[in-house]
């Protein structure tokens, strides 16, 4: 594809995908809020759109000339966000960008970013893209809903495929630089002994399986873009712990102890109008399993993870020393 529009680009994926999308010569279209802080972009050619998804009129016109466009603006689930947010967001704004695209004559390939999290906790096996959504909180009921906004354009003939990438990390991200400055700092604690499982992505392998997914994905088809394998989260943390130089965390509560002090801690943030440390939504993210089948997006893609989590932790770490995030021990 040569020219791609990118909503969201201005965060840590749309960033990896542009600056991926740059490197094979595509030419780069940012639709961003006026506002949006552009830095991330610093040195990369793009052309900048003033707009913003949940506003549909400022929309018009964005898509005519474009012949990919990647829908990945979107928001994180944290704490003290009302879920009319989430809504408005995920929801509202997949409709209006992709009912703009649809009035087209020729319009152009679309990917919509999601999230496995709307199958919610997962008790079997790793699930596959037939798993029934399952929503557990305001963030993955809202991504599931604009699923199926998206299967329905599809359904009507726009050309929107869905990606799934899981929990990804790597260099840029700042979403759980936080994670990795707690087992550094002493501060982490697992729960229920932490085995759990989590299914770690590092940012290289889920920019090659989005865009592969974009180039060659089929019209309303999802798939799950994930890491080599499912981790506990005693494993991530011991692996962490490694990398930046400390031993593995031994402080651990079990889930109702947890649960009951992130409650707490929810209500004085409301209180105080400050983020808690602690939410429910994060110990649920810590005590229940998510593992997700990846192989559909090999077989019909040709995706195949390459970064183990030793590898990734090491160079995310790399990179937060850098920057100065993470003390070098």
């Amino acid at each position: 594809m040569s020219k791609v529009l990118i909503t969201g680009i201005t965060g840590f994926v749309g960033s990896a995908l542009a600056r991926a999308l740059a490197a094979e010569g595509a030419e780069l279209f940012g639709l961003v809020r006026p506002s949006a802080d552009r830095s991330r972009l610093d040195g990369l050619p793009v052309t900048w759109l003033e707009g913003d998804v949940t506003v549909r009129e400022s929309l018009a016109g964005m898509f005519d000339w474009v012949d990919g466009v990647i829908h990945a603006a979107g928001m994180l689930g944290r704490a003290g966000v009302p879920e009319s947010t989430f809504h408005q967001l995920h929801v509202n704004g997949t409709s209006n960008v992709l009912g703009e695209i649809e009035k087209l004559d020729n319009p152009p390939k679309v990917l919509y970013v999601s999230s496995p999290g709307v199958l919610g906790p997962i008790t079997g096996p790793p699930a596959d893209e037939t798993a029934p959504h399952a929503p557990s909180n305001a963030y993955e009921r809202s991504k599931a809903a604009a699923e199926m906004v998206a299967q329905i354009f599809a359904r009507q003939g726009t050309p929107v495929v869905i990606t799934r990438p899981e929990f990804i990390y790597g260099p840029g991200d700042l979403h759980v630089l936080g994670l990795f400055q707690a087992i550094q700092n002493g501060r982490f604690f697992t729960i229920d002994h932490g085995r759990a499982l989590c299914h770690p992505t590092y940012i290289d392998d889920a920019v090659n399986g989005m865009l592969r997914c974009l180039k060659q994905g089929q019209r309303g088809q999802i798939y799950h873009i994930a890491g080599p394998e499912p981790v506990t989260f005693r494993a991530l943390a011991d692996t962490i712990a490694t990398a930046v130089g400390v031993s593995p965390p031994t402080r651990n509560l079990p889930h109702w102890l947890a649960m009951a002090g992130a409650t707490a801690l929810e209500v004085g943030g409301a209180l105080f109008k400050i983020t808690p440390p602690l939410s429910r939504d994060g110990v649920a993210f810590f005590s229940h399993d998510r593992q997700f089948n990846w192989q559909k997006a090999h077989h019909e893609l040709g995706y195949t993870p390459r970064f183990n989590l030793a590898d990734g932790v090491a160079q995310t770490v790399a990179w937060y020393q850098e920057k100065g995030l993470l003390e070098k021990m």
